[in-house]
């Protein structure tokens, strides 16, 4: 049975979110609107402020190719001496990207400091990690292509072209060049840590023209009911900055912080059996999954607990944690047949935590706003909600599964979206039910004045991905006991709405 190894579509309108239970957006990817975003450094208040300036800031972040993207091969034995390895990769881009922040007076002074001091060194780290990895592959009888040595070079991104445009080179300067700023001094690119968001993250979703389209059509022998799990909405402040699905036995390998339902025992250490050990915030005592995204921040001058920690304010992500007010998880079925079962320990990442650089062949954010759910649907942009109506961000999971592995060397070709306009699965997967969240934030509207935006909110990140809206991403470690995956699919399967 072969793997799908192909991209998302690009269509150029974000798939139906259905009213109530079926958020069908997981079919296709999302074209990337160009803009030109304003140079921007913090304002004098730094951490403290909570608005942002213009600047003459010319390079904003490091831009790197992500290897384990294209690690879809790699043997059993050697995938977590792999994942730590790109758990290195990260830890080396996230280093490069705070010298990058802290010597804007240096580059301003050198226009060759940016190549020779941060992008040609991390050049050179990355390479010994590219072949440690090809090492550890061959070591465990796997093939190494050896095209991957070629991703170790990075570039830097300009301030006026930070978005990855589909994968092209635009506002890149190849071999870590910097451009020249005559004279001006070296910024950050906005927020209340230097790295985002700026104004042209926002939009008022009052003025976007609806770009929601309807669900597929579904066939006879479709699977049309409902299962909804209600596992609270981390009231109880179960965070870290750890990622056991990409970066097993790696502290703080996500770089920024999750909320976790769901099961209570997910770090980076954790095993299957840890996960059946775990307990849950589930109403389902069944349900020992793990339902795990990056906190949203709103960036008013405030910070929290973790301002001066690992994959908090010492990476970047700063300002309230705010928790959502809702939470809603739900499986849904296929409009084109039966599901089967899930399979205990599934593991799924849905979106990509670095679109600001690989683009958005893999990205599914979904943001809008109460009222507006049904007709508006953002991916490049944060709404600003009218007054009464609340921030919504929204995932539709893969709901394909090739029947065998409950994870894959790049923790995707092992699961697939179904056709956005046939619901039916690529050849050589099955059906499973579709996990769906919708995630319901009170967030104090944004407002933007000349340019600048105070009080933002944003998602936690990578440091040098800039906050984008895009970059948002869910994580899901399927873990049921007695039955209750069987039971989730005979649900939906007869068409009922169960909980």
């Amino acid at each position: 049975m072969g793997r799908n190894t192909r991209q998302r579509r690009k269509p150029p309108a974000v798939k139906a979110l259905a009213a109530a239970a079926a958020l069908a957006l997981g079919g296709g990817g999302l074209l990337w609107a160009n803009f030109h975003a304003s140079a921007h450094e913090p304002d004098q208040r730094a951490w403290g402020g909570e608005q942002t300036k213009a600047a003459t800031a010319q390079v904003a972040t490091v831009s790197c190719p992500d290897v384990g993207q294209r690690l879809t091969n790699v043997p059993e034995p050697a995938r977590q001496g792999v994942a730590r390895e790109l758990a290195g990769l990260d830890r080396q881009i996230t280093e490069a990207y705070a010298r990058l922040a802290a010597t804007r007076d240096a580059q301003a002074k050198d226009p060759g400091f940016v190549r020779n001091a941060i992008t040609g060194p991390l050049g050179e780290k990355r390479a010994a990690t590219i072949d440690r990895i090809r090492i550890t592959i061959q070591r465990a009888g796997g093939s190494f292509d050896d095209a991957l040595k070629q991703l170790a070079p990075c570039t830097t991104r300009s301030t006026d072209r930070t978005d990855a445009g589909g994968g092209q080179q635009n506002g890149q300067q190849p071999n870590g060049g910097q451009q020249q700023n005559n004279g001006g001094q070296q910024g950050g690119i906005g927020g209340q840590a230097g790295n985002g968001p700026v104004a042209a993250d926002f939009v008022d979703i009052t003025k976007v023209a609806p770009n929601v389209q309807g669900t597929p059509r579904r066939t006879g022998n479709a699977s049309t009911g409902t299962f909804t799990t209600r596992c609270g909405v981390n009231a109880n402040k179960n965070h870290n900055t750890d990622n056991v699905i990409v970066a097993p036995g790696v502290t703080n390998g996500a770089h920024h912080l999750h909320d976790y339902v769901g099961n209570q025992r997910i770090d980076a250490f954790a095993s299957n059996q840890t996960f059946l050990r775990g307990g849950t915030s589930c109403q389902n005592r069944d349900d020992l999954s793990s339902y795990y995204w990056p906190v949203v921040r709103v960036q008013d001058g405030t910070r929290d607990f973790d301002q001066n920690a690992d994959g908090g304010g010492k990476e970047g992500n700063v300002g309230r944690i705010l928790t959502p007010v809702q939470a809603e998880i739900k499986y849904v079925g296929s409009p084109a047949g039966k599901v089967v079962a899930m399979p205990r320990f599934l593991r799924v990442i849905t979106g990509d935590a670095k679109t600001t650089t690989n683009g958005l062949a893999n990205a599914n954010a979904h943001w809008s706003c109460t009222g507006f759910e049904n007709k508006v649907q953002l991916t490049e942009r944060y709404p600003i909600c009218p007054q009464g109506s609340k921030v919504v961000r929204s995932f539709a999971f893969q709901s394909c599964w090739d029947g065998r592995n409950t994870d894959s060397a790049n923790h995707r070709t092992h699961v697939a979206f179904a056709d956005p306009a046939s619901g039916v699965c690529p050849n050589g997967f099955k059906a499973i039910p579709q996990l769906t969240m919708r995630l319901v934030y009170a967030v104090p509207p944004p407002v933007i004045r000349n340019g600048q935006v105070q009080n933002a909110y944003a998602v936690d990140g990578f440091p040098e991905q800039l906050h984008k809206p895009a970059t948002d991403h869910d994580d899901f470690i399927s873990v049921t006991r007695n039955g209750l995956a069987e039971k989730i699919a005979n649900c939906l399967n007869r068409g009922q709405n169960c909980a």
